[in-house]
């Protein structure tokens, strides 16, 4: 049974699940019915981060225009444009056993493609969450809802993973920015 997260909560990822390395990171969301006659897209990134927050260099980021990270600790499996369906809409796997010893923290944020021109924000997205499964058994360990209301936020770090001595734990953030992609990137040193 998945462990159910609220905004703010850490859990111990690796303690209690010796081994664990291979994850999948599942991100979905709905959006609300809408008449601005554009689409929505919702895209996943990751940053990698040091000690400070910052990543270290552009490859830190691991989004649709860069998949995976060269370490192989971190691969996007690709960017859904419609976010139809049941389930994940977006995957991003994660080798924990492959990240870079100088990073501290693994960011996992989403964001709205043209969401000012499209005149489109975080208002308009319903059941968004976050999910790590072990990639070993296909059970899915955690889940944390994105439960709050949204208004004009435009980009969203939904949750990372950090390191904790030898351990790696999992904070539940939901932390909404405005300025989309550009404002997560500024934010995280790029």
């Amino acid at each position: 049974m998945a462990v159910s997260l609220s905004k703010g909560q850490k859990v111990d990822l690796t303690k209690g699940n010796p081994g664990l390395s291979k994850l999948i990171v599942g991100l979905g969301w709905d959006t609300n019915k809408y008449d601005g006659g554009a689409e929505f897209d919702l895209d996943a990134s990751t940053f990698l981060l040091d000690a400070n927050g910052k990543a270290r260099d552009e490859k830190d980021f691991v989004y649709y225009n860069n998949l995976k990270h060269p370490s192989g600790s971190v691969f996007s499996t690709g960017d859904n444009r419609t976010g139809a369906g049941e389930g994940d809409d977006e995957q991003i796997k994660v080798d924990l056993s492959k990240v870079p010893a100088d990073v501290a923290k693994i960011a996992f944020t989403v964001t709205i493609h043209e969401a000012d021109s499209r005149k489109q924000n975080f208002g308009q997205v319903s059941n968004a969450f976050i999910r790590v499964v072990d990639e070993q058994n296909n059970k899915e360990m955690l889940r944390y809802d994105l439960g709050e209301d949204y208004s004009i936020e435009t980009a969203v770090v939904v949750a990372e993973l950090y390191r904790n001595g030898v351990e790696w734990k999992f904070n539940a953030i939901g932390s909404g920015f405005q300025g989309g992609l550009g404002a997560l990137v500024r934010n995280f040193g790029l």
